[in-house]
């Protein structure tokens, strides 16, 4: 039997398993959708432009000098 650890909302207490970092609310969510299925994934192109995104928003803070040296990488990726 898999160790579980009790987590609570506002809807009350709700098992999760221990080796787990979601709260009771993914919990619930995973108990009550079908999240996670083969099919169930995001196209190419909103990942490429998720991506695009990240990398815009790290020139601008580039710009600003409100980031850390290791943003310059992003472009590698």
């Amino acid at each position: 039997m898999a160790k579980t650890r009790l987590e609570t909302d506002a809807l009350g207490e709700i098992q999760v398993p221990a080796d787990k970092y979601w709260g009771a609310q993914t919990e619930r969510s995973l108990e009550n959708f079908r999240i996670n299925q083969p099919l169930d994934h995001m196209p190419p192109p909103i990942i490429k432009a998720f991506g695009i995104l990240k990398g815009a928003a790290v020139t601008v803070n580039m710009e600003y000098r409100l980031g850390t040296p290791y943003i310059r990488e992003w472009d590698r990726i």
